[in-house]
């Protein structure tokens, strides 16, 4: 274990938004964990995400699922890589969205506006 991990804990997976996207597409995808603020998540988010805000989620952890892989995304990466940090050690499948919906947007994908 180098110095950093001892320090930070251990590194956080992240995909890019096509490899997300790739995932999505299957037929028992992942659920997308979006840990942004309600008024985040109707400007612009990801179809089929479910809205957690990251400040709620250590007392709903127990609404996630713990046999399906979890892609955490936020605005700019940031908040869900702490979201999948805190997941992935309380033992879920947690990923991070790396570049959050900046990323996703950039990429050309598709984003739902409004709420669910």
């Amino acid at each position: 274990m180098n110095f950093l991990s001892k320090l930070f804990g251990p590194a956080t997976p992240e995909l890019d938004a096509a490899a997300v996207n790739a995932r999505l597409d299957g037929t028992t995808g992942p659920l997308v964990l979006d840990v942004r603020e309600p008024h985040e998540f109707t400007g612009g988010h990801i179809p089929g995400a479910r809205l957690m805000p990251l400040g709620t989620l250590p007392q709903r952890m127990k609404e996630l699922p713990r046999d399906r892989e979890i892609i955490c995304v936020c605005h700019s990466g940031n908040r869900s890589r702490s979201a999948a940090r805190h997941l992935a050690s309380a033992g879920f499948k947690a990923i991070n969205l790396r570049g959050g919906m900046i990323a996703w947007s950039r990429a050309g994908l598709r984003v739902r506006k409004g709420g669910k």
